[in-house]
């Protein structure tokens, strides 16, 4: 298969997360979220991103200096075992002081949170139309990366970890045979399958 470009890739999804912005900006209004407030990066638990986001977050973590980059794999293992053992997790990314470490390249599961009003631990009041505008934009991101998966973010970044999986990935490979173990205990979706 043809080697994908991933930058082209890139590109497209900032401008499917630049419409989704645009089509919510009216629901955003009323959010009640600050910086600093964290409740989803906290308590929600669940941060899903595809193989394309994991790349783009996987660049950045490479760059990071240590002992930050050791911490942050440190982080995300942890992650992964508190979620095999059915627990909320914290975001491997979140700052002492509650703010994103990768902010302006979070995943999409990221940027579609937010709350009318203040969550206090509880999950975020959105509004029903951003919901299904968030549903859509999903299926979209996916499409865009139909030889790639969809999990936990520890999960992807795990896979993208192995040399042979993201080289696979990079050159356009589709062989879901290859993690269908790991992909099945761990709830990791296949994108093509998964988007109508």
């Amino acid at each position: 298969m043809m080697k994908v470009n991933i930058e082209e890739k890139k590109q497209k999804l900032y401008a499917i997360y630049d419409q989704y912005e645009k089509d919510v900006v009216e629901f955003k209004k009323a959010s009640a979220c600050v910086i600093g407030c964290a409740d989803c990066c906290i308590d929600v638990g669940k941060i899903d991103i595809t193989t394309l986001e994991g790349i783009i977050i996987r660049d950045k973590i490479v760059k990071f200096e240590e002992p930050l980059r050791s911490e942050i794999k440190e982080r995300l293992e942890k992650n992964r075992v508190e979620i095999e053992q059915k627990k909320l997790v914290r975001c491997a990314f979140l700052k002492e002081d509650k703010s994103c470490l990768i902010y302006h390249i979070r995943p999409f599961s990221c940027r579609q949170l937010y709350s009318v009003k203040k969550c206090n631990g509880a999950a975020p009041t959105i509004h029903r139309q951003a919901i299904e505008l968030a549903r859509q934009t999903v299926r979209e991101i996916q499409r865009l990366d139909s030889n790639g998966y969809s999990g936990h973010i520890s999960y992807i970044l795990y896979l993208l970890d192995n040399r042979n999986f993201r080289r696979s990935y990079l050159r356009g490979n589709f062989e879901p045979e290859k993690i269908a173990l790991f992909g099945r205990s761990h709830k990791i979706m296949i994108n093509r399958f998964s988007s109508p």
